[in-house]
């Protein structure tokens, strides 16, 4: 098989030799002059059903063949949302053992969720790409946009909250960004992947309303506002089919509702079933045989579904040829603007321009949940011994987690990055705290660390408490990890709380010094018992190569928090919806008689609590929750004007436009996000109290103030008829509440829709 710079070469010389003898003798399918619909049908109408077969199935772990007679190129894949994957063997998942494959760790999505910031979201896309791009990468697989439906979720921190609203529109500027390099994105996973447990062999229940208002939009605005060229199909099952070959979702609803023209992919594995990923929209398959030869033949990736079994029906005449060319087409028109796209940009890696992408968002992702007597920002001149406590300030939190595992030019850890800050005007001293993932390894991939403390909890306990004691400031930085069970692929959380005897080590600390500030490093939210007795709490993510100096530079003040939470923390798990009403992990009848154990036996999981997701449910049921929705705090103040409408009556083909004027009214300059939310006052169906319908973050220095402007058409105002099988925006009274979280409205104002 040509590898990859073959084939290149291959293609520009044939095209040299084409331009070199004559510009009218060029083939079609090379002529950069023609559009490309006529270059798609010239290349298609040469190739062999033998090459249009190869094309749709993968020919290594992370690769697919192009057609090497044509020039065609083959394309090359890689993991993930937040960073480039390091280079893996052909046909195994181990390290290819790559001395130049480093690269920035960016921070992971659900803090880029956080900065509440567009702009963010195409810069970060930009730098992405870009690293992508320069490792010769022709789809990168992500961004992920599955919906946080419960804190336990293992993958929660590669998605961007419980929000589709807020989730559509960070994910359309991160899709731009990343395709503006010629690397294509896949959004992945579509659709109804909300847990790790049983992600392969259960049945996904749930009614079409919250389907098409809950868990599509996100997947609906990467396609059509974003472009997204291809999309990542998922593992669960949904109306009996693997949602990789399922008829609703991709056909049914992404191909001729959204009238989708890209390349669906499916995961790793995900396909099962020849006739079903013929007929039922897939495009790409991936991963059907974990190393490549467990088939027994000389080559398994002639025997995945979509290769020798597919070209068999052909031949015998039991199935046609159009699916096949619609696939082939698809993947022609995605080569186009990648693999024989040859305007596309160089790229780089580990630039000082990335550094500082990583480390902005990272600050502008950093939320401040709570900040009693304005314990922070730390006044070095004050603080003249401070110490951090906790096993999260000296781990490297880069590798593990799944496929988003990363190998990195360099990792900045918070106790190295509180060092660098403060370590001039104080003396910064370290303890552990407590001991609880030693391990340091992914698929090869090692973080060279030595964890190992062979120390009693009691021991690791007195020793952090004393140095509390003799302290200005205390940092405790614990949280999660991306170890098994915690934020990591494949499992689920085991419960709510902290690991690892946190929570009396954080309340012991509470105790010994009064300056306490605790950072959760986590994609999840956690139960927080403590909470009344620790001053001040930084929600801070996994970061990514700038993690501590992103951390540092909150902690100090140099970068004032601007992150507003991308879902909520319930008091409890019970307090969350999925956990009250829905079913989690699955059917308690069915877990209990030991299915979801193979695809054989899969679980039901209903989604009994429809639309009443995070604070939809919070909100209507008046739940109080720990944190809220879109709740973050700064080093300054925010005042919120009065809301005007433009006018008080709309029709149903009108828009309505809201302003309302946010001011600085502290000493220090900031950002403050104004979020819009509209609620529904009378409606026939079950409506949220309130939903998230526009935000817009505005930087203001003291004293300054802005006029920020929502505009929104009766699509804010709708609800999806199931029987209809359309969005309808009933006629009656509206309500326009602004504020700076969902449980903060600071000004409202009503209107009337025709």
């Amino acid at each position: 098989m040509l590898k990859k710079t073959a084939v290149v070469s291959l293609f520009m010389l044939i095209s040299a030799c084409y331009t070199a003898q004559n510009t009218n003798t060029l083939p079609v399918y090379l002529d950069e002059s023609k559009p490309v619909e006529q270059r798609v049908k010239d290349a298609l109408s040469r190739m062999t059903l033998e090459e249009k077969v190869a094309m749709l199935h993968a020919q290594s772990k992370f690769s697919s063949p192009g057609v090497p007679r044509l020039g065609i190129p083959e394309f090359w894949t890689t993991d993930g949302p937040h960073g480039v994957r390091p280079e893996v063997m052909w046909d195994e998942w181990d390290q290819a053992g790559w001395t130049n494959d480093s690269i920035i760790a960016y921070p992971a999505l659900t803090a880029l969720s956080a900065t509440w910031n567009k702009k963010m979201s195409w810069n970060y896309g930009k730098a992405l790409g870009e690293e992508a791009r320069y490792r010769k990468k022709d789809i990168l697989l992500g961004p992920g946009v599955n919906i946080y439906r419960t804190p336990l979720n293992g993958r929660n921190f590669e998605y961007m909250g419980e929000d589709p609203y807020l989730t559509s529109k960070m994910v359309v500027p991160y899709i731009k960004g990343v395709q503006s390099n010629g690397v294509a994105t896949s959004v992945k996973h579509y659709a109804l992947n909300n847990q790790e447990m049983f992600r392969h062999t259960s049945n996904v229940e749930v009614d079409d309303r919250t389907l098409y208002e809950i868990y599509l939009p996100p997947f609906k605005a990467a396609v059509t506002e974003g472009d997204s060229w291809t999309i990542m199909g998922a593992y669960d099952m949904y109306k009996g089919q693997y949602a990789s070959q399922n008829q609703y979702l991709l056909n049914d609803i992404l191909k001729k509702e959204w009238n989708y023209k890209g390349v669906v992919v499916s995961d790793w594995g995900a396909v099962n079933n020849t006739e079903q990923a013929i007929h039922n929209g897939l495009d790409l398959e991936f991963g059907s045989w974990t190393n490549g030869l467990s088939a027994g033949t000389k080559n398994a990736y002639d025997n995945y579904y979509l290769a020798k079994p597919y070209l068999d029906l052909i031949k015998s005449g039991k199935t046609g040829t159009q699916e096949l060319d619609d696939k082939v087409t698809r993947l022609l028109n995605l080569a186009y603007k990648t693999t024989m796209n040859r305007n596309k940009p160089f790229g780089n890696v580990a630039s000082e321009e990335h550094k500082a992408v990583a480390k902005e968002i990272g600050e502008e992702g950093i939320v401040l949940l709570k900040n009693q007597g304005n314990v922070l920002p730390i006044d070095a001149g004050k603080a003249k011994k401070i110490a951090v406590i906790g096993e999260n300030a000296i781990k490297i939190m880069t590798v593990g987690g799944g496929s988003s595992s990363l190998k990195v030019k360099y990792e900045t850890l918070p106790l190295d990055g509180i060092k660098a800050k403060f370590g001039k005007q104080s003396d910064v001293q370290y303890a552990r705290g407590y001991v609880g993932d030693i391990g340091g390894e992914y698929n090869g991939v090692k973080s060279g660390q030595d964890l190992k403390d062979s120390r009693s909890p009691e021991e690791l306990l007195n020793e952090a408490v004393e140095l509390a004691k003799k302290s200005d400031h205390v940092i405790f930085v614990g949280g999660l990890n991306k170890s098994d069970f915690q934020d990591s692929e494949g499992n689920d959380r085991k419960s709510y709380g902290l690991p690892y005897n946190q929570d009396n080590v954080i309340t012991a600390l509470a105790k010994a010094n009064k300056n306490l500030t605790v950072v959760l490093v986590s994609g999840n939210a956690v139960a927080m018992p403590w909470i009344k007795e620790v001053p001040s709490v930084l929600q801070s993510w996994y970061l990514g190569s700038e993690a501590g100096n992103s951390i540092a530079s909150v902690l100090a003040g140099d970068a004032n928090p601007s992150g507003k939470l991308p879902f909520t923390f319930p008091v409890k798990l019970e307090d969350n919806s999925a956990h009250q009403l829905g079913e989690y992990p699955g059917n308690k009848e069915e877990f209990a008689a030991g299915k979801g154990k193979d695809q054989k036996n899969p679980i039901n999981i209903k989604y009994n609590e429809g639309i009443l997701v995070g604070y939809r449910w919070h909100d209507t049921k008046k739940i109080r929750p720990l944190f809220s929705f879109g709740h973050g705090l700064s080093y300054t103040t925010f005042e919120f004007g009065k809301a005007k409408a433009d006018k008080k009556t709309i029709s149903q083909d009108d828009t309505i436009t809201f302003t309302v004027t946010v001011k600085n009214t502290g000493k220090r300059a900031g950002a403050e996000v104004a979020q819009l939310y509209i609620s529904d006052l009378k409606s026939s169906v079950q409506r949220p109290a309130k939903e998230l319908k526009g935000f817009e973050k505005v930087f203001l220095n003291p004293g300054e103030q802005k006029e920020v402007t929502f505009t929104v058409d009766k699509s804010a105002l709708s609800f999806f008829d199931a029987q209809k099988h359309d969005w309808v925006a009933e006629p009656g009274d509206f309500e326009a509440q602004i504020g700076n979280s969902s449980d903060a409205v600071k000004t409202k104002v009503k209107f009337t829709l025709k």
